[in-house]
């Protein structure tokens, strides 16, 4: 066994390199064969004063040489080398070996340094589009929770935007009742368009039905009173001066509309909105120039749709 020039472990005489630096073992063997010489001085010449040498003394009888210590050449056998081969050259290794001893291939090559995570901090337009982000996605969740719970709202908003833009076509109701009526003036005459014809209430807190084969959407009415639309004929009985409209929807719910009417026998339109309509009630609450001998006079009721 010899030691490694330059980390010192010892290694098998007939290794070519160092089997725990890889260090290349063959120089030193040739310059054990060879002999090392000290390399030239790259330093100028000095230059040499002659000095007077002394006398030399007479020569003399050489001794006889001394006989050199004769040296072993039997071969020293190295241990035999048992382990794993070489990826590369394929030469048995000891276990405990780094290197290759012929090759100085890395026997046990270790994986990749895993890079360690580092903090980053954030610049401050990475902070800006962060924040932008966040209220964009804010503003998101508030739009959806509002139309969650405006829904209804925000339905009939749509209905209304509609009816006002769409054109109104008139529908006729199926059937007409009245919970009472004056001798002459029946309640079916609130559907008739022909003039001097008109349903006479006996006094206020009558009502008369309204009814419909088909749920439809309800975007207002026409109420005309009085018992003629002539001028010397309009005031000649009662006239209704508020009434109470009772909206049934399909699903059985209700509203409620109070409304006051000039007294005139042409009134302006009045908005309902309501969706699903299958009846309309019209209760007379109060009534004009109602005196005795004298009726309440309404003359006509007209319903309008979407078209």
């Amino acid at each position: 066994m010899r030691s490694c020039p330059t980390c010192g472990a010892q290694v098998a005489r007939d290794d070519d390199f160092c089997g725990t630096c890889g260090t290349y073992l063959g120089w030193e063997a040739e310059g054990a064969g060879t002999g090392t010489t000290s390399p030239p001085s790259s330093e100028a010449p000095t230059r040499r004063i002659p000095v007077a040498q002394p006398e030399q003394p007479e020569a003399v009888q050489p001794a006889e040489p001394v006989a050199p210590r004769p040296e072993s050449t039997a071969p020293v056998e190295e241990a035999v080398q048992d382990g794993p081969p070489c990826p590369s050259c394929g030469t048995a290794n000891p276990p405990d070996r780094r290197f290759c001893r012929r090759c100085a291939h890395q026997l046990h090559p270790t994986g990749p340094a895993t890079p360690r995570k580092q903090s980053r901090r954030l610049s401050n337009h990475d902070r800006h589009k962060l924040w932008r982000r966040l209220v964009i996605l804010a503003a998101v969740i508030l739009l959806v929770v509002a139309a969650l719970l405006l829904y209804p709202l925000g339905k009939e908003a749509v209905q209304d935007v509609l009816d006002k833009t769409s054109e109104a076509v008139p529908v006729a109701p199926t059937s007409v009742t009245a919970s009472d009526s004056v001798p002459g003036h029946p309640a079916g005459a609130l559907t008739d368009v022909r003039t001097d014809v008109y349903w006479g209430a006996p006094g206020p807190g009558a009502w008369a039905d309204f009814d419909f084969d088909q749920p439809f959407r309800l975007v207002g009415m026409l109420v005309h009173i009085g018992p003629s639309s002539k001028p010397d004929g309009f005031a000649a009985q009662a006239r209704p001066s508020k009434l109470d409209i009772i909206i049934t929807q399909a699903d059985g719910s209700t509203r409620t509309i109070s409304t006051g009417l000039a007294d005139q026998p042409s009134q302006p339109k009045i908005y309902i909105g309501t969706s699903d309509v299958t009846r309309v009630r019209i209760v007379v609450r109060e009534a004009t120039d109602l005196t005795e001998g004298k009726h309440i006079a309404t003359s006509l009721v007209e319903f309008f749709q979407r078209g």
